[in-house]
């Protein structure tokens, strides 16, 4: 029952936040996307036609909760000081391509919804895509280079533990298991966040280059599903 009360009590602080939110409806757009292929395919009409509205009150339903999101990207760059100045670049080429991609995402949004041209929305498209590629590409370098750095002083951590067992120090044996303990558990949040971050580069790709492999429905819909659960697990209150 305890186990049950906490899973609950997570998902509350979970879908506080916008991008637990985000994340949940994401999951909804992406199967909807897959459901209306598979229906399509199947001639089940009446089902493609109300998946594809799911899919469809979904996806303008996140970009109208992501109004404002750009300003985080200069909250980001304020907030974390990069440790080199190669880091920093990367940081700032990365937050800036985010930023362009969810500041023109709000005007493709309003020419969605006829608030703007309509004719707008294909221009807005590509310009949001193609800022969102660029950040999601330099987030992908920093994400590996940080996973580098930490295999490294993993290592060189391992080694002093060796040394520490021999001379049965426990309290520094101690401080050193905790902390491979958080470079493992660092590994992993930014190996999803690259999963992330390829899964939508492939869905940023077909809004710049349509082509059949990432513009099929298939490709899509499994892109944004891993991109929605990584972006889940990384978001899941500890």
């Amino acid at each position: 029952m305890s186990n049950s009360t906490d899973t609950v009590d997570k998902l509350v602080v979970f879908l506080a936040k916008r991008d637990g939110i985000d994340k949940l409806v994401k999951t909804f757009q992406y199967v909807s996307k897959l459901v209306h292929w598979h229906a399509e395919s199947s001639i089940h009409a009446d089902v493609a036609r109300r998946a594809k509205s799911w899919e469809t009150a979904a996806g303008l339903s996140r970009k109208a909760f992501r109004t404002g999101r750009f300003l985080t990207g200069f909250n980001a760059l304020r907030r974390s000081p990069a440790p080199t100045p190669l880091f920093c670049a990367l940081s700032v080429l990365a937050n800036a391509g985010e930023m362009i991609y969810f500041f023109f995402d709000h005007f493709l949004w309003l020419s969605r919804i006829g608030v703007l041209e309509t004719t707008l929305a294909r221009k807005m498209s590509f310009i949001s895509a193609f800022g969102e590629s660029v950040g999601y590409v330099f987030f992908i370098i920093m994400d590996f280079i940080m996973i580098k750095k930490g295999l490294i002083e993993e290592r060189r951590l391992l080694k002093n533990k060796d040394k520490i067992n021999t001379n049965t120090n426990n309290t520094n044996n101690t401080n050193n298991n905790e902390e491979v303990k958080r470079i493992r558990g660092d590994r992993v949040m930014r190996l999803t966040g690259v999963a992330a971050n390829v899964a939508d580069l492939v869905i940023a790709v077909a809004d710049i280059e349509p082509n059949p492999f990432c513009n099929h429905a298939v490709t899509l819909g499994i892109s944004g599903l891993v991109s929605a659960w990584a972006g889940w697990y990384r978001n899941w209150p500890s």
